[in-house]
């Protein structure tokens, strides 16, 4: 059977790149090059990309903007919301050239699009003209492609190397000083510990929200982001900074970032009458899952119960990096399947256990609830056990959780947020991989009723 991943091994690099810039060329060709009539804003960076696109188009529609956006989690062409159920974040070239086109149609101007290193890379994006660049952070991801972090964070840059009109910048981030070296017209930048144009001051977390003094420049005024975490309080900052850049009144910024809905699958709670918390979370990197804990874990009165695994066929380096941070802020941990593609689940949830930090003690009794279908992983200090679970299957995994829950616990399912399908490995396929329906979000609440009515 032909195998499209031994091609790619046996070709060479130039070929491999050639292959691409051919489908972008051809793409922005056959689409009439509509970026030529819209403004376009590019997000980049590892973390925060779609939030941050969400809160961009908030802040231009408060602005009375019609407005397109094509992040991970859907597409929009002005009030017409699809998802986007493809697995890849900066599609292929073709649908995007084509969103681009419909969006010129429709008589939108304002375009918010989701920019990957690997779309970059791959030419996705050839031929539009991105007037403004953001760029959010830079962790550990994407190394199994790029080689080296190096090599990732050039891959960014390349969106600001195209001497956008405005460049947005976080300077709280160590990578910062490679991405304002790039010319562009004008340059903001936003913190939450240094100096820059925009700055977020007296931070303070609500249940539901966070809500900060931004400062910018000469102006000031409160924010009520309807969204937790400090790293939300980042992706803010970005979206105001373009707002300002873009010259939307600094009210209309105000407004924006206040009736901002909350973004599918990026920290949303799922109630379904349960006496405990239960969130959905798409974090998959060290970064972005610590971010996560260090939001959550303040809050929680009884016990922290976390779901995740680790992606099949990308950076192998992280998943013990993914344990350990589980082990040093979970109670009750279960290990499952994300994504395997062509990779061995087991393998896979192997390699994350390894990383699990030896002798941290359980805090507090809770019954242990043991089938002979479960595999726990027990480790001894002082007497006291701690207890994970390896359940590769995830909604057992997700069952789990539910099991274990008590009033005032919570559960966090991570890895997946939105998503529609999951990947599992298929012989038969020359990818060596299929999609199957696969929903955190659906199959959670459904846990949920049923342990309700039980």
């Amino acid at each position: 059977m032909f195998n499209k991943r031994a091609l790619r091994r046996l070709a060479p690099d130039w070929l491999i790149n050639f292959y691409h810039l051919s489908r972008g060329v051809l793409a922005c060709y056959y689409y009439g090059n509509p970026s030529k009539s819209l403004r376009v804003i590019g997000v980049t960076g590892t973390n925060g990309k779609t939030t941050t696109c969400h809160l961009i188009t908030s802040v231009l529609e408060a602005d009375g903007r019609k407005v397109g956006m094509a992040t991970t989690v859907s597409f929009k062409i002005g009030r017409e919301l699809t998802e986007n159920n493809l697995k890849m974040t900066t599609a292929s070239p073709f649908l995007i050239q084509k969103l681009l086109r419909d969006m010129v149609k429709a008589g939108i101007k304002d375009v918010v699009l989701e920019v990957t290193s690997i779309g970059l890379v791959q030419h996705r994006l050839w031929g539009i003209n991105f007037q403004t660049a953001v760029f959010t952070n830079l962790t550990h991801d994407h190394l199994d492609y790029h080689g080296s972090m190096e090599r990732y964070r050039r891959a960014k840059e390349q969106l600001f190397s195209r001497r956008p009109t405005l460049s947005v910048i976080n300077v709280d981030d160590p990578a910062a000083e490679h991405f304002i070296r790039h010319t562009a017209n004008k340059t903001l930048t936003y913190s939450v510990k240094n100096r820059a144009d925009l700055m977020a001051k007296k931070i303070y977390a609500r249940p539901g929200g966070t809500d900060f003094v931004l400062l910018a420049g000469s102006r000031q005024a409160t924010i009520n982001l309807p969204l937790p975490g400090t790293f939300n309080v980042y992706n803010a900052l970005a979206a105001a900074a373009v707002g300002l850049g873009l010259e939307v009144p600094l009210e209309r910024v105000v407004d924006g970032l206040r009736q901002v809905q909350p973004v599918p699958g990026r920290m949303e709670v799922i109630e379904a009458g349960q006496a405990f918390t239960a969130i959905v979370d798409y974090a998959h990197t060290p970064d972005a899952m610590l971010k996560v804990y260090e939001t959550v874990k303040p809050t929680v009165r009884g016990k922290l119960i976390v779901v995740f695994g680790a992606t099949g066929r990308r950076d192998k380096a992280k998943r013990p990096i993914l344990g350990a941070l589980a082990g040093k802020f979970a109670d009750y941990v279960v290990l499952t399947t994300d994504d395997p593609y062509d990779e061995d689940p087991h393998a896979i949830i192997d390699e994350v256990a390894e990383g699990v930090p030896r002798g941290r003690p359980r805090r507090g009794g809770r019954p242990r609830i043991n089938r002979e279908s479960e595999i726990p992983i027990k480790y001894k200090d002082s007497g006291e056990d701690i207890w994970w679970w390896r359940l590769p299957d995830r909604r057992e995994a997700i069952a789990k959780a539910c099991e274990l829950a008590r009033p005032q616990d919570v559960i966090l399912v991570l890895g997946k947020g939105a998503e529609k399908v999951m990947v599992v490995g298929d012989p038969k396929s020359s990818t060596g991989y299929k999609f199957i329906p696969w929903s955190d979000r659906q199959v959670l609440e459904e846990l949920l009723v049923k342990y309700q009515i039980g």
